[in-house]
């Protein structure tokens, strides 16, 4: 039954109507003429239907009352991260992987529950695990709302438990989940595989707290190494601790074995940065017969430095586009007794390059005529000076020289049948292993790190590997819709603000769900979940005998 509009002449008339089903077809059937339309807006004849109807109705009675507020919030918990969230949990495997992991385990509690939320606090907000202990308090996760911060810690003591020597079970679970993704992933033809560093609060457990090269620019703290492999469609596979002293060239090979023997990789392209190459691992790649796109360090290696970005072959300048505009490249292949180099050279990086010598170079004038003894221990300045003749340091003009043929300019080593635009191509996929990095230390906030045990560091980190997988899941699915990922904090503060609200009328309890922001229905429907009702009634609670 509806209001209907009807034109006659100069004026609008409004009826009452309602759908009925005469032989066979629908029909419009005018149960009430209300009049002109301008005479009844003036009136009070609607306004006095309406309230009359809405007195006969428990759902219009009592949002009625709650948007002229008259009714007081009895609680109110965020539905949303679970709403989309929960779903991809399922979606991606994650929740059957650990349920069947844990079928034969004795904990007293749900250990699936903690760690997912675990993972839904790292995806959501920033801040410890103990912040979550009370954050979850505030959310509606079905399944999480007796656990405590102990049982949290419990939680992740377990995933990074040893079950063989150098095994745990954040490795088993990987392992599970690309099995159960692999019919939809496919097989694993490209790896991408980057290092990052992780500093601790404390010392950093027994074995993983180790000083080393901070990528963090915090050397005084003890550290972790953070290795992550990602597959050609920048999804997370796998994920890899060492001790914070452990050096990018001795971590390579340790993850290739493990594709190998794992996750039943027979044959996949290796693609890494030039912290990862040393002979001894190309030696072992190639004996292995695994393809490889490896960076290389033009400036320290001699062959690559006085030869290979030398040569003077033939270059090609595609036009690469991005995100906006487009990328000039100057690409050149250049083959030394069986070893294939790709070299390439970026325009719009050369420039950037340019410029930052020339305020390196201007600071450094500066600073010479205020005395040259603290030049000496930057390295960056130090590589433009001289050594002292005469009165002290000098800009040497042969080393500035010596530094602009690089400017641009980087080098890969290959032993894949590409071409050089391929090569080129895929060694820029690497990009996105440093946005998950990126991802994980700032959006998903893996620090601080304030736990003692190895165990429960690798479990607080793997909580962050989980988190990856799913947001990389979310993403996916709103490409395959033509959907760009919303801002990050746009997505957690939609998420976080759908929320039911309980409230009380006459003794009854209702549900009521807050009006969804504008990315909850494209999240939604990537997700293929459905809003909840803005209504929903809660059961009387039996009285006591």
């Amino acid at each position: 039954m509806f209001v209907r509009v009807k034109k006659i002449g100069p004026y609008e008339y409004l009826y009452l109507v309602e759908n009925a089903r005469e032989d066979g077809r629908h029909v419009q059937r005018v149960i009430k003429a209300l009049g002109r339309r301008d005479a009844i807006e003036n009136s009070d004849l609607l306004d006095g239907l309406i309230a009359s109807a809405a007195r006969h109705s428990r759902r219009s009675i009592v949002l009625s009352s709650f948007c002229r507020g008259e009714l007081p919030e009895l609680r109110r918990r965020s539905i949303g991260p679970d709403l989309v969230f929960g779903r991809l949990w399922q979606q991606t495997g994650c929740q059957d992987v650990l349920r069947r992991l844990l079928a034969e385990r004795g904990f007293g509690f749900d250990v699936e529950r903690a760690v997912y939320l675990t993972v839904l606090h790292r995806l959501m907000v920033s801040g410890s695990d103990r912040h979550a202990a009370d954050w979850h308090q505030r959310l509606r996760i079905p399944g999480a709302e007796a656990l405590s911060l102990k049982q949290a810690h419990k939680a992740m003591a377990w995933l990074g438990e040893e079950v063989e020597p150098g095994r745990c079970t954040t490795d088993v679970i990987e392992e599970a989940l690309y099995r159960h993704r692999q019919p939809l992933l496919g097989e694993l033809s490209v790896a991408f595989f980057d290092t990052t560093s992780l500093y601790f609060e404390g010392q950093g457990g027994a074995t993983l707290g180790r000083r080393g090269f901070s990528k963090d620019c915090r050397p005084q703290l003890h550290q972790v190494v953070l290795g992550i492999v990602l597959d050609g469609d920048d999804r997370p596979i796998a994920s890899f601790l060492w001790p914070g002293n452990t050096a990018d060239v001795t971590t390579l090979l340790p993850v290739t074995e493990r594709l190998r023997t794992r996750f039943g990789v027979g044959r996949a392209c290796v693609v890494a940065d030039r912290g990862m190459v040393s002979a001894a691992t190309i030696t072992a790649l190639e004996a292995q017969g695994i393809d490889y796109i490896l960076g290389v360090r033009e400036r320290s290696t001699a062959e690559v430095r006085t030869t290979v970005v030398e040569d003077d072959g033939l270059t090609v300048p595609p036009a690469i586009p991005r995100q906006k505009g487009e990328t000039d490249l100057a690409i050149k292949e250049v083959t030394l007794d069986g070893r294939r180099y790709v070299v390439c050279r970026n325009e719009e990086q050369a420039r950037k390059d340019a410029e930052t010598r020339a305020a390196l170079l201007a600071s450094l004038e500066r600073k010479l005529t205020q005395g040259d003894k603290a030049l000496v221990g930057n390295a960056g300045h130090r590589r433009f000076l001289a050594g002292p003749a005469g009165e002290g340091f000098t800009i040497d003009p042969a080393k500035v020289e010596a530094d602009a043929r690089f400017d641009g300019i980087f080098v890969m080593r290959t032993n894949t049948k590409l071409t050089p635009l391929q090569v080129v191509l895929r060694h820029r996929n690497l990009l996105a292993v440093e946005q998950g990095f990126l991802a994980a230390k700032t959006l998903l906030a893996t620090r601080p790190i304030f736990h003692r045990t190895d165990a429960a560091i690798r479990g607080h980190i793997f909580c962050t590997f989980l988190a990856l997988v799913l947001r990389n899941e979310l993403r996916d699915l709103l490409e395959a819709r033509r959907l760009a990922l919303p801002e990050w904090q746009q997505v957690v503060d939609d998420l976080l603000d759908l929320s039911e609200v309980e409230v009380e009328q006459d003794g009854r309890r209702a549900l009521l769900r807050t009006a969804p922001r504008p990315t909850i229905n494209p999240l939604c429907r990537a997700a293929g979940v459905t809003l909840p009702p803005v209504f929903q009634e809660l059961p009387r609670v039996a009285a006591a005998a």
